[in-house]
């Protein structure tokens, strides 16, 4: 489930689903006499891949996400964790250990590092599984952490969570009552939260990895098409589709839970009205 919910939602990603109506558009001009519609498919990705990688179109759709929630500002009050969320790596001896990490997830670390500094005594989790290779996402996180001066004894790792549902709940397992931050890219924050508040806990937010920004100037950078802008977009709709698979996802537990709830509610019999006169003596 989890490999095809990753599948999918590569393949509905802007540039993905763009190039698959253009292929859409040749096979009906290739093998049909429709050129009309088959124009109107090319047309319609040519000028969606433009439009995904068009800095005020890009722009405006991901910088309202992305400050939903304000930098971290160091306050009197204590923290006792600082939880990084993973976000890619790759194992390629041919490179420095830091380049070995996605921009991503060297973004996250390092903004995790400095509010580890503030702090002394916090401890740093690090979370990620592997992703197909021999090494998680948190151990190659620990391992640049250590190489840039952390305490190893104030290294935490969660290697098993695929994502970030499953990291809030590992992590309330080991935060508990305990005081969190949570360390994440700007425009993941709000779904991370939410999971994190699913899982009981309150984190104070931490977000990094800002991409939007409305303060260029030049205009042969503002308004030719790049990929980094293109970035942005599939940024704004890999999140757009994750609020959606958790609205569906609760919905669905809803559903589930209503239904144990009536059949609780509908029982003959009780667990307690089974046990005999003599069983009620016995001790369970």
């Amino acid at each position: 489930m989890f490999e095809l919910k990753k599948m999918i939602s590569a393949l509905l990603m802007p540039l993905p689903a763009m190039l698959i109506l253009g292929f859409i558009g040749l096979l009906i001009l290739w093998f049909t006499r429709r050129k009309g519609l088959a124009s109107c498919f090319i047309a319609f990705a040519f000028l969606g891949i433009f439009m995904v990688a068009f800095q005020p179109i890009a722009t405006s759709l991901l910088r309202p996400l992305e400050t939903e929630n304000q930098p971290f500002v160091p306050s009197s009050t204590p923290v006792d964790y600082i939880m990084v969320l993973g976000s890619g790596h790759v194992i390629d001896k041919a490179m420095p250990i830091t380049s070995e990490l996605s921009r991503t997830a060297l973004m996250r670390l390092s903004e995790g590092m400095r509010i580890y500094r503030l702090f002394p005594g916090a401890k740093l989790i690090l979370s990620g599984y592997g992703g197909g290779s021999d090494i998680s996402q948190a151990r190659m996180m620990a391992k640049v952490a250590l190489a840039l001066g952390v305490n190893k004894s104030d290294i935490l790792l969660l290697e098993t969570a695929r994502d970030t549902w499953e990291e809030a709940f590992q992590a309330a397992s080991v935060v508990g009552n305990k005081n969190l931050v949570l360390v994440t890219s700007a425009s993941h924050m709000t779904r991370a939260l939410y999971e994190f508040n699913q899982a009981g806990l309150t984190p104070t937010p931490a977000p990094t990895n800002f991409l939007a920004s409305n303060k260029i100037k030049q205009p042969w950078d503002r308004y030719a098409p790049k990929a980094k802008y293109l970035e942005q977009t599939e940024r704004y709709w890999h999140e757009t589709m994750g609020q959606i698979w958790q609205r569906i996802r609760d919905k669905a537990a809803n559903v589930e839970k209503d239904k144990a709830d009536e059949a609780n509610k509908n029982a003959d019999i009780s667990p307690v009205e089974i046990l005999s006169e003599d069983d009620s003596n016995t001790t369970l």
